[in-house]
C-alpha cells in the first residue's frame, strides 16, 4: 500500500476546463467537440506553440492551468498511444517513398510533449514518458509516487487523444483529446492511496476511456475509489477520509 497527497489537479477538454463543467458532464455525458478552438495558449511563444499538435496542446494547457510552469519539480507523463495520427502520417510517407518530416519525427517520439514542456517553463528537473495499454493511471500513479520518495511534490499529466480511423476497430480511445494533471505531494493536499486488491470486480478491458473517466470521477468527489486492471491484477486509489 503507498500513499500520497494530491496537492492540486486540473483537467482539460474541449468545452471542459473547470471542475463543475467536468461533475456536470461526467454525470450527464454528452458528445462534446473533438478538437480544441484556436485561441488557447496565447501565453506560449509562437515558434514554441506551431509545434503543438492536437495530443500537445492539452497536455500543455492543463499544466499552465495548474499554475506550476515557473516551478522546478519531477515530472511524469502519461499517454497510452502517443501521437498516433502524426506517427501514422510518417508511416504513410514512408510507403510511398516520400522523404519523412524531420519535424515530425521529432514531435511523434513519445517524450516530445514532455521536451516542449521543459523548454518552455525551463524545467531542469526529472522528467519521465510513460505508456501503458493497461492501467494508464494507476501506472501513471506508481511512477509519480516513486519519485516523490525523492522530491517534495511531482507533477503528473495524463493525456491522449482520438484514435485514426485506421486504428478504431483494434482499440478503444476517448472520441475527444483531453489532459488530466495533478501534483503530488508528501504533506500538502488532499491523502490517497494506492494498493493492489484480489477481491473487486473489474471488467475484462481495461482501457484509457474507463481509467481517465473513473479518476476524474474520483478528483470531483463523485466517487471514493477506482479500480484499474494492471499488469494482470486489480489496483485500487482511494481518497482517504480526514
Amino acid at each position: 500500500m503507498l500513499t500520497f497527497k494530491i496537492q492540486s489537479w486540473a483537467a482539460i477538454a474541449p468545452d471542459l476546463i473547470k471542475e463543475e463543467d467536468w461533475k456536470s458532464w461526467l454525470l450527464n455525458r454528452h458528445p462534446i467537440a473533438p478538437l480544441f478552438g484556436k485561441d488557447s495558449l496565447k501565453q506560449i511563444p509562437p515558434l514554441l506553440r506551431r509545434r503543438l499538435t492536437t495530443l500537445g496542446k492539452p497536455a500543455l494547457e492543463v499544466v499552465l492551468a495548474l499554475g506550476v510552469e515557473g516551478e522546478c519539480v519531477p515530472s511524469v507523463f502519461s499517454s497510452r498511444h502517443g501521437d498516433t495520427g502524426l506517427t501514422l502520417s510518417l508511416l504513410e510517407e514512408m510507403g510511398k517513398d516520400e522523404p519523412m518530416s524531420p519535424k515530425g519525427f521529432t514531435l511523434a517520439v513519445h517524450n516530445a510533449v514532455a521536451g516542449l514542456y521543459t523548454i518552455f517553463c525551463k524545467n531542469t528537473s526529472n522528467v519521465t514518458a510513460i505508456s501503458a495499454m493497461d492501467g494508464l493511471v494507476v501506472n501513471s500513479i506508481l511512477e509519480s509516487v516513486g519519485q516523490l520518495q525523492t522530491a517534495e511534490k511531482v507533477l503528473c499529466v495524463i493525456y491522449d487523444m482520438p484514435l485514426p480511423e485506421l486504428y478504431r476497430p483494434f482499440c478503444s480511445s476517448l472520441p475527444f483529446p483531453y489532459a488530466v494533471a495533478v501534483v503530488l505531494s508528501r504533506s500538502q493536499g488532499e491523502p490517497y492511496l494506492l494498493e493492489q486488491v484480489h477481491n473487486k470486480a473489474i471488467g475484462t478491458e481495461s482501457n484509457d476511456e474507463v481509467d481517465s473517466l473513473a479518476f476524474l470521477s474520483l478528483l470531483t468527489g463523485l466517487t471514493s475509489e477506482m479500480v484499474s486492471k494492471s499488469n494482470g491484477g486489480a489496483w485500487a486509489i482511494k481518497k482517504v477520509a480526514h
